[in-house]
């Protein structure tokens, strides 16, 4: 799969210069200096000042992934083509299979039936494209481009991936589509074996074969993150008709995914949260300190850790400070980066403390970048998880924080589904 994943050449079979059309999508996110791009289109000679291929076997160089955006009832006869010239892998971004009615049911199989006879890999159909930051890859007719990140997310809907690849930084992307050749569990197996990726996200509705799913779940060595669609069950119809997959029931799904050590999550925001966490903390135990320059989001911050059965062993006493030593340990409202610095050393230095979470509240004396450039460097001198709550209007601050894998959110509540992913189990 790496040859798909990483191809040196790619034809874009439906290449076109019609605005709003996902054939000129995928030609302005295919178009760049890493690789061989092919256009192919019978109806046009050139297009943007490039050759225009009538058949992909009208290429002379050798093909390795051949993207197929054409109505479905051209479909097989370009799949024929791509078998004669022998690509390694197809990627049909085209609707109207399986998910569609009976007749699509029957071309999609006898489709990856003759791809699998003739040993290519089939991407799709129905799906949204595949994308790898790390070699510069937008095999998809996604809105942007995303940026390189860490974080492998794997999902059942293509408008899931165009609704975050904008916020957060990516080592893989692929929309399942219908799976027909390629499956779901592939692809997951593929992200743990791949070096840029830290942690796996999964967007999922259904599953063809539910044994299989979770034996490879159970399998992996990198953490996953999931949020299951389509929890009620008059919505299983409608999940099966948009990407062919199984619903089944979601609180088997549920514990299922609980056994195989996956963290669920409520929302898209929870997933990203959490898998933020993952990517950049190591695991810890449930025993946390709590520094913070708001009392009251200190307090907040201990009722939300108290109710999910965290501990806030009591801090040892720090000498010549103007404030109380217990957990959470307020340094008041005026508190300086020189504050924060001894407090945090403090607390995450004791023994007994497996994690540390810092809040901050923008008062008028704070010093917010400073902040965050100070907690950066306690980070590089201890092996102990940190999480940051910043809160208010400090963007500058977060963002250098996460860039140096430090992971902030902005209210105490959000911090707990993220901390209890990194419990050692």
């Amino acid at each position: 799969m790496n040859q798909i994943f990483n191809p040196k050449s790619v034809a874009i079979i439906g290449a076109t210069d019609r605005k709003n059309s996902v054939g000129l999508c995928l030609v302005n996110n295919l178009d760049n200096k890493k690789r061989d791009i092919f256009f192919v289109n019978p109806t046009y000679t050139t297009l943007f000042g490039r050759k225009v291929y009538a058949k992909i076997q009208d290429i002379e160089e050798s093909v390795d992934l051949a993207v197929i955006a054409i109505p479905r009832q051209f479909v097989e006869a370009v799949v024929n083509d791509c078998i004669v010239k022998k690509v390694k892998g197809v990627l049909i971004i085209s609707s109207g299979f399986s998910e569609y009615d009976d007749s699509g049911r029957e071309l999609q199989e006898r489709i990856a039936l003759k791809l699998k006879e003739s040993g290519i890999y089939l991407i799709g159909p129905n799906c949204l494209g595949i994308a790898n930051p790390s070699v510069n890859l937008n095999a998809s007719f996604a809105p942007s481009t995303p940026k390189k990140g860490d974080i492998a997310l794997i999902s059942q809907s293509g408008g899931f991936i165009d609704s975050v690849i904008n916020s957060y930084g990516f080592s893989l992307i692929v929309s399942v589509g219908n799976a027909a050749g390629i499956t779901l569990e592939e692809y997951i197996a593929f992200a743990d074996q791949d070096k840029e990726t830290k942690v796996i996200a999964l967007y999922i509705e259904g599953v063809k074969d539910g044994r299989k799913f979770f034996n490879v779940l159970k399998s992996i060595k990198k953490p996953v993150v999931a949020i299951k669609a389509g929890k009620i069950p008059q919505l299983q119809k409608a999940i099966s008709s948009h990407t062919g997959s199984l619903a089944g029931e979601y609180r088997v799904f549920s514990s299922a995914l609980r056994q195989a050590r996956v963290s669920e999550a409520e929302s898209m925001e929870e997933m990203f949260d959490i898998a933020k966490a993952l990517a950049w903390q190591g695991r810890c135990k449930n025993k946390i300190g709590v520094v913070t320059n708001g009392g009251g989001a200190g307090v907040l911050m201990a009722d939300y850790l108290y109710d999910s059965e965290f501990e806030l062993p009591k801090i040892n006493a720090i000498d010549n400070v103007r404030y109380k030593t217990n957990n959470p340990l307020d340094i008041m409202g005026d508190a300086t980066t020189l504050d924060y610095i001894k407090a945090c050393e403090s607390v995450i230095s004791q023994r007994d403390i497996s994690a540390l979470i810092i809040i901050q509240t923008p008062q008028m004396t704070t010093t917010s970048l400073d902040n965050a450039k100070a907690i950066v460097e306690i980070s590089k001198k201890y092996s102990k998880s940190i999480i940051t709550v910043f809160m208010g209007n400090v963007p500058e601050s977060i963002k250098y924080l996460e860039e140096h894998n430090i992971p902030n959110y902005t209210d105490p509540k959000r911090v707990i589904k993220p901390l209890k992913s990194l419990l050692k189990k």
